[in-house]
């Protein structure tokens, strides 16, 4: 069956400009746990997934181009929780000093209710829950 067999997204992998930055971000911050770490790579259980970190230039594997423009995203990631800890959430966020791009918001299109921040690598982190 081919590409029409995939089933699952087992992992994302972030290309980080500042890796030991990125690294403590989502330890300690989203309270990741990590599941395995090598000097250029760290990889997170999210759930059943893994959010992989590693530097976005890896001398002789890839070759990555430059990253976004200093403030842009290059992706978003969006982790799914409880109606009720999004306002949990929120307060975690505002106590360990993440600047929230706005109050949590209702989105009616997909009912979702969501807030909205960046990680150290300007990538745009979405927590939503299913209203």
């Amino acid at each position: 069956m081919g590409l029409g067999s995939i089933r699952n997204l087992d992992y994302v992998v972030l290309l980080c400009e500042d890796m030991a930055r990125a690294r403590q971000f989502y330890l300690d911050v989203m309270k990741f746990r990590i599941e395995r770490e090598t000097p250029r790579w760290v990889s997170f259980h999210v759930g059943s997934g893994l959010l992989c970190l590693r530097p976005r230039s890896l001398d002789g594997a890839f070759r990555d181009g430059p990253g976004a423009p200093s403030g842009s995203a290059s992706v978003q990631i969006a982790f799914r929780v409880a109606p009720p800890e999004i306002d949990e959430i929120q307060a975690e966020l505002a106590a360990a000093g993440i600047d929230l791009m706005g109050p949590p918001r209702d989105i009616p299109a997909w009912g979702h209710r969501a807030l909205f921040f960046r990680d150290t690598e300007a990538n745009v982190i979405e927590i939503y829950a299913e209203v």
